[in-house]
């Protein structure tokens, strides 16, 4: 098994792209193929699912990928053993995350995560929290950040930031007045709703006077700053704007249930210690 099939088997299990794998590995797509066919011919598997619009991982080439990646990083290691250079490895990690929390916190937390592991390349990848997990499964990124109630098995997670919420609209509004209001959130099982929800007693009636859903939060703060709606939304992220008066906070008295962020992994990750150094230095950024 050769070393340049896995390292061209890892290049298209990260981009799931043919062509795109082949421009970053220097080679035409017609060699590039030619290497991913011999390595399915040595392990005995087909690796990937073609068809004419997408590329996906089969269930072998799940299991192979994090240790193809491991064999690459000890490949790459022995000649800086043999000659005793010191310095540490260079790697990479691709880090997923949802678009806000990537450009309000992760974004500008680079420089600061770069300079203190020099050898250490951090790539971002953005998407809702279901891409998210599936990318996670498949190893094409190494892992998440998401204050999502996360289920499934064979994740690991370390807490990073616990994450409060605030009840807002853009003007102040009594409690008997929010039966007349459009309830703002991100999907329809209310799940920023229901951080407020799971803080009142057990068959509290709410009457909204409709629901719109659209996706993130940065979408919901736009369409409550403009009035169109009330919403429950990370303190975080609104902090200037109810400083500011921009967003006024609903029902004060009540104190939403808060949650997690947390850095999530696959079990078993081939570089499971250098993503606990990770969270360790994510913990020490303030969340902005």
């Amino acid at each position: 098994m050769d070393l340049e099939s896995l390292r061209c088997f890892v290049a298209v299990a990260e981009a799931l792209h043919f062509r795109a794998a082949a421009e970053r590995v220097s080679l035409s797509p017609a060699a590039l193929s030619d290497r991913v066919r011999r390595l399915e011919e040595d392990i005995g598997a087909p690796l990937f699912e073609r068809t004419t619009r997408k590329v996906h991982l089969t269930d072998a080439g799940r299991r192979l990928l994090p240790h193809a990646r491991q064999l690459l990083d000890e490949a790459a290691r022995c000649r800086g053993v043999a000659l005793g250079d010191p310095r540490p490895l260079p790697f990479a990690l691709t880090l997923g995350t949802r678009y806000e929390l990537g450009i309000s916190w992760l974004c500008p937390s680079l420089p600061i995560l770069e300079a203190a592991r020099p050898e250490r390349t951090l790539h971002l990848y953005m998407g809702d929290t279901s891409a998210l997990l599936d990318r996670l499964e498949r190893g094409t990124v190494d892992a998440c950040v998401l204050s999502a109630r996360i289920t499934r098995a064979n994740v690991e997670s370390v807490p990073l930031h616990e994450e409060a919420y605030t009840f807002v609209a853009a003007t102040p509004i009594a409690p008997e007045a929010l039966g007349d209001q459009v309830l703002v959130d991100a999907t329809p099982d209310l799940q920023l709703f229901r951080y407020l929800l799971d803080a009142l007693p057990e068959g509290a009636p709410w009457r909204f006077r409709g629901h719109r859903y659209v996706g993130g939060i940065a979408a919901i703060r736009q369409q409550v700053l403009a009035g169109r709606g009330v919403a429950v939304l990370p303190r975080y992220f609104i902090a200037d704007d109810v400083a500011a008066g921009r967003l006024a906070t609903l029902l004060p008295e009540v104190e939403p249930r808060r949650d997690w962020f947390r850095l999530l992994w696959r079990s078993g990750h081939p570089r499971e210690a250098e993503l606990f150094v990770l969270a360790e230095a994510l913990r020490a950024l303030p969340l902005r």
